[in-house]
């Protein structure tokens, strides 16, 4: 169970990409006050939790009801997965990340807008890789209480430390460097490439399986 527990909260963890957050968000509240960045970054992180944790509870269902199989599901979770790698690899994640919020924040009012819910809410933390990665765990859990709770628990880990970093976001990204920020982002980039390739070896060994 801990084992499990220690691969779901770095998958998340990887996803999530708070580091890579930093520097998005202090653009989203640049020339703001103080308590007008945690205004945003604790709506903003809570909002997508709880939108992570509905997943996590009813992702299951709707797949069911959907007809969706969890192996079809991890291979194309894989596939998608696979490609956050590459463009974190590559550098390409985080610029799309920040035109992605450019343009909504744009879209939404410029100055006048709130980007606690979009984007930062959805889709820079509860993106579609988190969400995927919860469906996954969710559906791995056999949707027992016991499992649901470790997966909320792995949600947890990841946006209570992901808020603690948006809450100090200026003087981490001072302390931290643009180079070793890249540095770590091109590292989490290879973890979620190999973790992409086990959901697709898994959902392919479950799908020939049933054969």
């Amino acid at each position: 169970m801990i084992d499990s527990l220690l691969s779901q909260i770095t998958t998340l963890l990887v996803l999530v990409d708070p580091l890579g957050l930093l520097a998005i968000f202090v653009g989203l509240t640049a020339g703001r006050p103080a308590s007008y960045r945690r205004q945003v970054a604790i709506k903003g992180t809570l909002l997508a939790t709880f939108v992570l944790v509905a997943f996590a509870v009813a992702g299951g269902k709707f797949l069911h009801l959907l007809g969706i199989d969890i192996s079809a599901f991890r291979i194309a979770g894989g596939l998608m997965l696979l490609v956050l790698a590459h463009e974190m690899i590559f550098a390409k994640r985080t610029i799309r990340r920040n035109e992605s919020a450019k343009a909504m924040d744009k879209e939404m009012g410029g100055e006048t807008s709130d980007p606690s819910v979009f984007p930062l809410a959805i889709p820079l933390i509860a993106g579609p890789g988190a969400i995927t990665a919860v469906l996954l765990f969710s559906r791995e859990s056999d949707g027992t209480a016991v499992g649901l709770m470790w997966v909320i628990v792995a949600i947890l880990a990841v946006t209570l430390p992901t808020l603690a970093l948006l809450l100090t976001a200026g003087a981490v990204q001072r302390m931290l460097g643009e180079t070793l920020t890249h540095t770590l982002d091109r590292l989490l980039g290879i973890i979620l490439g190999a973790l992409a390739v086990q959901f697709i070896i898994s959902g392919a060994k479950e799908a020939l399986g049933a054969l």
